[in-house]
């Protein structure tokens, strides 16, 4: 399904809220295995219009099977996850849900391990430090370029 809006998918406001003129819905997964985090994740992207959290995972081999069973249009990927990290997981999903975009979330900044997240099919790739303001950004590059 294209994403199509008029306007960029992220004002800066107080969560990042949408605007666009014409309504969207890009169903999102998030895999963090941080329980904390990924709830808090998934609180503010649920506030915003257009964006549809539909599974949530907190360790590879879950981030997989979801994956599968939901076919997101985007994964929120962390790295650092048990039974499986978040490379070797972009690496398969790219196997099982092609479609899915993926946007590591993580708080590795090591250059190499951001090059690698690339090479595995990453499409961005944000340090949870800079937090959701940083994170509505990559989704939009991220959703700009699928729908050109």
């Amino acid at each position: 399904m294209p994403f199509r809006t008029s306007r960029p998918i992220g004002s800066m406001g107080e969560h990042g809220g949408l605007s666009v003129d014409e309504p969207i819905r890009v169903r999102v997964l998030v895999v963090d295995d941080y329980e904390r985090w990924r709830q808090y994740l998934c609180a503010t992207l649920r506030e915003i219009p257009g964006l549809e959290v539909v599974g949530e995972a907190a360790n590879g081999l879950q981030a997989l099977e979801k994956a599968k069973n939901l076919r997101p249009d985007l994964v929120l990927l962390d790295i650092g996850l048990p039974q499986l990290n978040g490379i070797e997981v972009a690496r398969r999903l790219s196997k099982i849900s092609p479609e899915s975009k993926i946007i590591f979330f993580t708080e590795n900044r090591s250059p190499d391990v951001r090059e690698e997240g690339f090479r595995a099919g990453g499409s961005a790739y944000v340090i949870k430090s800079d937090a959701v303001s940083e994170l509505i950004a990559a989704i939009n590059a991220v959703l700009k370029r699928r729908d050109s």
